[in-house]
């Protein structure tokens, strides 16, 4: 498995994960545990959003990884 499918695998389950945190987020009837759903949401959109640019680089400086 080359570096550029494994950084797309992850990034797919983060982005599962998210979806999955909104959902939490939205149903719990818990007011505390919402700001715990949120704060786990915020950091994986971070590195979401970190993975991403890691991506674009590494598409720049590999070319052979572009459009995959």
């Amino acid at each position: 498995m080359t570096v550029d499918s494994k950084i797309k695998q992850t990034l797919s389950n983060l982005k599962g994960i998210k979806s999955t945190l909104r959902i939490y987020s939205a149903q719990t009837q818990d007011e505390e545990a919402k700001p715990v759903y949120d704060e786990a949401l915020e950091a994986v959109e971070e590195t979401i959003i970190d993975l991403e640019n890691r991506m674009k680089t590494l598409e720049f400086e590999e070319p052979q990884y572009k459009g995959y």
